[in-house]
């Protein structure tokens, strides 16, 4: 296999951890600066609108995910394939994997914009949404679903980069769509006086430039996964595969962000002062979330390619130093966000009693959250390998199921966001034993099947 730009890593050769390192600092910054288009929303509605209007764009955050998680999920299905047929360099099956992925999140981004713009005000009332926030949160939602299309064909476009191991050019267009995001949202919201409408129309016109650069970078380059429209055609014979790997990721997410939309609706039951101190305390998460996850997310591609070429043993060196990366990282950001966690909340909101609540939410949150990195690096694995539905029923069993009996049965005896949010920490152990014991298992019936002695 032959690197064709400079841009892509050799995944199968050569040192490791150099390597996923290379791989995983661009995509941790292209998921900090996505988590900074709807940052800056908050950081200036804040500041500028008020605490109701901060309280209705952070409101939706987990609502809008719910809707997302699903198809996004099916993204990574995508690049499990990719990856795997580039590695064995059958350049056909990668192309025909390319422009079923891109028809695919056509086809879902409109579904998912026409489902937003119908039933945003219903669930956000579902969500028991405050009177004084409900109206402006749907505002905000039905002009972000009009950027739907334009979101999905971003991800899965960045997909494909990232299976042949280009996370930096997505970096790149991430700077430029967040500079402008940035830079609209001042304008519309100070200058306008626009509010929430001000800040969703920023982050839609921020996904229409992402979207646009990545389609162009795939439709110029000349390798197998150049992109031409004419060829865009859903094929059943690599959307199965992309499905067997993609829609129990996308399950497993799109359940575990359910279980936040029950904690929100918890939080909501204490008012707007509470929930903007977890606004502000989530989003904070968000970026843990985020930098922890480009791991996962190098692990799955680079055990994806390996698995590919063969090369099985190499995929248990990529796990134990993915796993050595994961907790590193976790505890020095997630320590480091608890420290100065009153000066981050500062950046939200001047209110010293939002600062309050937010702090009570981080201190479940962050500082254990080498565990929730833990906890999918072993599903990243097992995807990479094309085993994807018993991590995604575990997953939801320790996380979800944990979550909800927290919710329903423990919280309301001890109503307080700190019982609340220690559902966190307990629902990350739970589930990371479950899918240590689940990896173990089908790493030795792989080893078996392919003759490799343990």
């Amino acid at each position: 296999m032959a690197k064709s730009n400079k841009y892509e890593i050799d995944m199968c050769n050569g040192s490791i951890m150099d390597k996923l390192i290379s791989f995983s600092i661009p995509l941790m910054l292209s998921g900090i600066l996505q988590l900074l288009f709807n940052a800056v929303d908050i950081i200036v509605v804040g500041r500028f609108t008020g605490s109701q209007a901060l309280a209705a764009v952070g409101s939706t955050s987990a609502l809008i995910n719910v809707f997302t998680n699903l198809f996004i999920g099916v993204s990574l299905g995508a690049n499990v394939l990719a990856a795997r047929f580039y590695a064995s360099s059958k350049e056909e099956e990668m192309s025909r994997t390319v422009h079923t992925a891109i028809a695919f999140a056509l086809i879902s981004g409109i579904v998912m914009g026409i489902a937003g713009l119908l039933f945003s005000r219903g669930a956000l009332m579902l969500m028991a949404t405050p009177s004084d926030v409900i109206d402006q949160a749907a505002l905000y939602m039905k002009i972000y679903f009009l950027g739907m299309p334009f979101f999905m064909l971003y991800n899965y476009g960045a997909a494909i980069l990232r299976a042949v191991g280009d996370t930096k050019r997505p970096l790149l267009f991430l700077i430029i769509a967040g500079a402008v995001n940035a830079l609209l949202n001042m304008f519309l919201v100070i200058v306008f006086s626009m509010g929430v409408a001000g800040v969703a129309i920023a982050t839609v016109v921020s996904q229409i430039i992402s979207c646009v650069l990545v389609l162009r970078c795939l439709y110029q380059t000349e390798s197998a996964y150049q992109l031409r429209f004419s060829k865009l055609k859903i094929r059943a014979a690599y959307l199965k595969p992309i499905f067997q790997v993609g829609i129990p990721a996308g399950i497993q997410s799109t359940v575990i962000t359910f279980s936040n939309v029950l904690l929100q609706s918890s939080v909501n039951s204490f008012g707007s002062v509470a929930m903007a101190g977890y606004t502000a305390a989530n989003n904070i998460f968000g970026f843990l979330f985020a930098s922890v996850n480009s791991v996962t997310q190098a692990c799955m591609s680079f055990t994806s390619q390996n698995f590919g070429a063969g090369k099985w043993k190499r995929m248990d060196r990529i796990l134990v130093r993915c796993i050595i990366l994961t907790v590193t990282v976790a505890l020095i950001l997630g320590g480091s966000a608890y420290i100065f966690g009153p000066e981050l909340l500062k950046i939200y909101t001047s209110d010293p009693e939002v600062i309050k609540c937010g702090m009570e939410v981080m201190l479940y949150t962050t500082v254990t959250y080498f565990m929730c990195g833990l906890m999918d690096l072993f599903p990243g694995a097992m995807r990479g390998m094309g085993h994807s539905a018993v991590p995604m029923i575990l997953s939801v069993i320790g996380t979800v199921g944990t979550r909800i009996v927290w919710i329903f049965l423990i919280f309301p005896s001890h109503r307080s966001l700190s019982v609340l949010f220690i559902s966190y920490p307990a629902s990350w152990m739970i589930t990371i034993v479950m899918q240590v014991i689940c990896f173990l298992a089908v790493r030795k019936r792989l080893y078996r099947k392919m003759g490799v002695r343990i």
